[in-house]
C-alpha cells in the first residue's frame, strides 16, 4: 500500500510539473534576432514574403512612409552585434518627413495607416502568455540634438535626445487600438491591465553595441494575454519631440526565464 501511494504521489507531482510547464511555457518572439526581412511596395518588413499571421509580429511606420522612399526602420547587415552568414540587425531612425517629425519606432503589433501628417493608427501588442524575468539583447544608440518640439516639451529644443526600449505584459483579451493623434499611449505603470513592465532609457551615445538586460517588474499574478515591446529612437516621439538625426540599432533580443 505504501509503495502504491508513493508511486501515485510521484505521478501526481510529475503531472503537476508538466501542467506548470504547459501553463507557463518559456515563449520567445518570432524574429527576435532581427535577421529576417522582406520588402513589399518599397516598405521593409521584419518577416519573410508570404509570412503567416504568427510571423507578422513586428510593426513599423514603413508602410506609411515608403511612398516617399523613406523607411524609418530598415535592416542593417554590416553593423551587427553578432556576425555570421545571414545575420542582420534593425536600424531605427527618427526623421523629418515633409516638415513633420516622425520618430523611428519598432514595436510588437500592427501598423494600419498614416493619418494626415499628424499621426498614425496602429494596434499594440501580440498574444503572449509566459512570464519571463527579463529581456536582454544588444543596443547601439546615436542621439542627435532635439530639433523638433511640441507642447509640453518646447523648452527641450537643443538638448540631447533620448532613446528607449520598453516592454510590458498585459491582461488584454485583444490587441490595443491606438491612434497617435488622440494623444500619447498610457504608460505601462499606470495601465490597469498591466501585469509586468520594464524600460531602458538611453541618454547618450553608447559608442557601439552594448549588452543590456531589462528586468520585468511584476505587479499582478494573473496570466499575461498580450506582450508589447517598443524600440524608440526618440522616446518623446508621441509628442512630436526629438531629433531627426537620432538612430538606434538593436540586435539579438532574448527573454530570460
Amino acid at each position: 500500500m505504501n509503495t502504491f501511494r508513493l508511486i501515485q504521489k510521484s505521478i501526481l507531482l510529475l503531472l503537476g510539473s508538466l501542467l506548470s510547464l504547459a501553463l507557463f511555457a518559456q515563449e520567445q518572439v518570432y524574429n527576435f534576432s532581427f535577421d529576417t526581412w522582406s520588402k513589399s511596395k518599397g516598405a521593409w518588413d521584419l518577416y519573410p514574403e508570404n509570412a503567416t499571421a504568427k510571423q507578422q509580429v513586428w510593426g513599423t511606420v514603413n508602410h506609411g512612409t515608403s511612398f516617399l522612399g523613406i523607411n524609418t526602420t530598415a535592416p542593417e547587415y554590416e553593423h551587427v552585434a553578432v556576425k555570421g552568414k545571414g545575420k542582420a540587425a534593425a536600424k531605427v531612425s527618427s526623421r523629418s518627413i515633409m516638415g513633420t517629425f516622425a520618430t523611428g519606432n519598432l514595436y510588437t503589433g500592427k501598423f494600419v495607416k498614416i493619418i494626415g501628417m499628424s499621426g498614425a493608427e496602429m494596434y499594440h501588442g501580440i498574444p503572449f502568455h509566459s512570464r519571463p524575468k527579463s529581456l536582454s539583447g544588444y543596443v547601439h544608440y546615436q542621439p542627435g540634438k532635439i530639433d523638433a518640439t511640441k507642447k509640453p516639451y518646447k523648452e527641450m529644443k537643443g538638448q540631447l535626445d533620448k532613446g528607449q526600449i520598453e516592454i510590458a505584459l498585459y491582461g488584454w483579451k485583444q490587441a490595443r487600438h491606438f491612434v497617435s493623434t488622440d494623444g500619447a499611449s498610457t504608460p505601462a505603470a499606470k495601465d490597469p491591465d498591466v501585469i509586468a513592465y520594464g524600460s531602458l532609457v538611453l541618454d547618450k551615445d553608447t559608442g557601439g553595441y552594448i549588452p543590456f538586460t531589462i528586468d520585468l517588474k511584476y505587479v499582478s499574478d494573473k496570466e499575461p494575454g498580450y506582450l508589447f515591446i517598443a524600440v524608440l529612437a526618440s522616446r518623446l516621439g508621441e509628442y512630436f519631440t526629438g531629433s531627426s538625426k537620432s538612430v538606434i540599432y538593436v540586435d539579438e533580443f532574448k527573454f530570460n526565464y
